[in-house]
């Protein structure tokens, strides 16, 4: 490695350290770009890929074997593309490489970020546990050889808004800090064994995150002892002089950059590092220290190896939406899909003769494959699955667009008149919330570059589905959004409500089966859902004080961890191997789970843990366990949660994690308990000795 960087020019390394690396033909260097996106299957190489549910609907399976199953599906698909793309003579150009820029693990701390959909969730353990998932998928088993490396983003404190995320600065507590915006990263970097990490746009305390102090140095390289790559994300580098204003030039900042440990830059400013070194700015070995942490990860991806080494150059680029893999997204929107509202009305009977199918996403296949998706060959939508299910007669009216009327109150009572059910499928767009320059281009009322202004479902829609209403014909809404959407008049008048975010290519299928019974709901809300807009506090206030379901106190109009069955299911009363624990020993805790209704299906068991004793600051309830069970009718199974001493102990105001004394109670249920009855019945509770503190924060 060291023979091979003496052999480059100072303008060489410099180049190399660009996403748009160029070919050093004397040295058998290819040309590479480092830029390639797998959120939710590989993203935007124009190949025909399977795409899978948005992050977000992916993160409501609570499914952590689902997510590293995905990964190792799009990490074979990667491969497929990338060896074709070397075949034909186009390796080296934007989305066939091997290095993904994935996954976003960022706090979805509040519902009006445009890039939450990219996330799992608000909370930290769940974020983490699927992160490390994908993760694996994506990198493979073997120690040294990466299938392809995985990027833990945006590195830290970095979840809206996007109009000033490039002169925004986040100054959080210490105790948010480790409490909220860490536990992720660390989860991915420390145990997940992630290959890259991402810095993000904003400041941190004054300081550009990719040129912090305190993350960069102390935490992330001295503290995580992380050996891998970080890039800054695009045009990161050049917000240091232009709009962050805290360095004066491009060479400053490039050599900043790197002195922090950045060793890629995503776009065109490492180009500076010649004159940073003439000016002395930045010694030529530190620059040498970043060259090599890049060509480690390119020789673990078998670049420099010959095709008979290379265990995955054989992948044939006819692997690509294998009917495993398109199973498997099927599978993956089944999961995700959350049913919010029953009275009764579902599952559907096929003895319906004629059904209206209302709304702007009903029939709209692009928003299905949300952000950062690839293209796959075929996309059911809603409305092409329930004409696929149903032998009944269908009759279509989109009514109005996302914000405003299409169709008068006579066109679609027309439209409904003599039906025996209306399906509206409305919600929100990817093109209306997303990231700064691919979303919110339209000034529409309730939307702001990207972001959302107000979390309300748009007026229009409930208009439409009150004249349905007002018809007196049964009513079914199918909510699909990127993001918590609050809809109180639908939830208090709707007859069923299905939440199926942006469910990926089989979305359609997936919302006619569950619809129809043929297969039974089961995710779980990773989000909350507020019942307005005067229960969020400032969304540019990044203290975590009201907001999420570890903080917030309010009534939700939907809980985190919230999702409705077919069946039903009933939970013994857990069991704790001990009632008193010295801290920082490991606790079991035990529970038997049955279903006690007539049809088979899924249950998410989750733990939640408090701490009543502890003094403030402290989470009302924190999710420390999650377990995804199968069970037919009758059948029953004992489920049982290994807690660590990290999952027992609390942070303190300094930012120092340890195991407190006094009593731990832990919860079991298959959402969060939402009545002290249900507190009563599914806790226990030991006491610890301590405190202790947790060394490994």
């Amino acid at each position: 490695m060291q023979d091979l960087i003496s052999r480059l020019t100072l303008e060489e390394k410099a180049a190399q350290m660009q996403n748009l690396t160029p070919a050093i033909e004397r040295l058998g260097i290819p040309a590479y770009n480092w830029w390639n996106e797998c959120l939710h299957g590989v993203g935007r190489s124009w190949d025909k890929v399977t795409v899978f549910p948005q992050a977000i609907a992916m993160a409501a399976t609570f499914d952590s074997e689902a997510l590293r199953r995905m990964g190792s599906i799009t990490s074979t698909e990667a491969r497929a593309i990338y060896n074709e793309a070397n075949r034909t003579g186009k390796g080296g150009i934007q989305y066939k490489g091997l290095t993904f820029w994935t996954p976003n693990i960022n706090i979805f701390r509040d519902p009006r970020w445009g890039r939450g959909q990219e996330t799992y969730g608000e909370d930290p353990y769940l974020t983490g546990l699927l992160g490390k998932a994908i993760v694996q998928g994506l990198q493979g088993d073997d120690s040294v050889l990466l299938k392809t490396s995985a990027c833990a983003k945006h590195y830290a404190v970095h979840s809206g808004p996007e109009p000033s995320r490039h002169v925004f600065n986040a100054d959080v507590s210490d105790y948010d800090l480790w409490d909220t915006y860490l536990p992720a990263f660390r989860d991915l970097i420390v145990d997940g064994k992630v290959s890259a990490v991402m810095g993000a746009y904003n400041r941190f305390r004054g300081q550009p995150c990719c040129a912090s102090d305190l993350l960069m140095q102390e935490i992330l390289r001295s503290d995580w002892e992380f050996t891998g790559y970080v890039t800054s994300d695009c045009g990161a580098i050049d917000d240091f002089f232009k709009n962050h204003k805290t360095h004066p030039d491009g060479a400053s900042a490039a050599a900043d950059a790197v002195i922090h440990t950045t060793d890629l830059d995503c776009g065109e400013i490492f180009a500076y590092l010649p004159e940073a070194i003439e000016r002395g700015l930045i010694s030529e070995a530190v620059i040498d220290e970043s060259l090599a942490r890049l060509l480690t990860i390119r020789f673990r991806l078998g670049m420099f190896d010959s095709a008979e080494r290379d265990p995955y150059a054989t992948v044939p680029y006819s692997i690509l939406e294998a009917d495993s893999h398109k199973t498997h997204a099927l599978k993956m929107a089944h999961e995700s899909m959350v049913l919010l509202k029953n009275n009764g009305l579902l599952p559907l009977h096929h003895n319906l003769r004629r059904i209206a199918v209302l709304g702007p996403n009903a029939d709209s296949p692009e928003v299905q494959l949300g952000n950062y998706n690839g293209f796959p060959s075929e996309v059911i939508t809603p409305l092409q699955g329930i004409r696929a299910k149903t032998g009944a007669e269908i009759v279509y009216l989109r009514a109005s667009n996302y914000t405003t009327p299409e169709a008068g109150a006579e066109e679609i009572r027309k439209a409904i008149e003599g039906v025996d059910l209306v399906i509206y499928v409305g919600g929100i767009s990817p093109r209306l919330e997303g990231e700064e320059g691919d979303a919110g281009r339209e000034k529409l009322d309730g939307f702001l570059g990207g972001d959302r202004s107000s979390i309300m479902l748009p007026k229009v829609q409930t208009q439409v589905m009150q004249q349905v209403k007002q018809a007196g014909i049964p009513l079914v809404f199918v909510s699909m959004s990127g993001s918590a959407v609050a809809f109180p008049w639908e939830a208090e008048n709707a007859d069923a409500i299905l939440q199926a975010w942006y469910g990926g290519q089989a979305a359609g299928t997936a919302v006619a089966d569950i619809l129809w019974g043929d297969c039974n709901p089961s995710g779980r809300l990773p989000v909350t859902f507020y019942a307005g807009d005067d229960q969020l506090p400032d969304f540019n206030d990044y203290s975590m004080k009201g907001r999420t379901y570890r903080y917030f106190e309010g009534r939700p109009l939907y809980p985190f961890g919230y999702g409705l069955s077919y069946t039903t299911f009933a939970y013994d009363a857990p069991v704790c191997t001990a009632k008193t624990a010295v801290t920082g020993e490991p606790v079991k805790i035990a529970t038997r789970v049955r279903n006690t209704g007539s049809a088979a299906g899924d249950e998410v068991v989750q733990l939640y843990i408090s701490h009543p004793d502890a003094p403030q600051p402290k989470p009302i309830r924190a999710l420390k366990g999650v377990k995804r069970i199968h069970l037919q009718p009758g059948e029953d199974q004992i489920v049982e949660f290994y807690l660590t001493a990290r999952d027992l102990a609390l942070v303190g105001e300094d930012g120092s994690v340890a195991c407190n004394p006094g009593r731990i109670s832990f919860y079991v249920g298959g959402s969060q308990p939402v009545s002290e009855t249900d507190r009563k019945q599914h806790s226990t509770e030991i006491r610890v000795k301590g405190p202790r503190r947790v060394q490994a924060r």
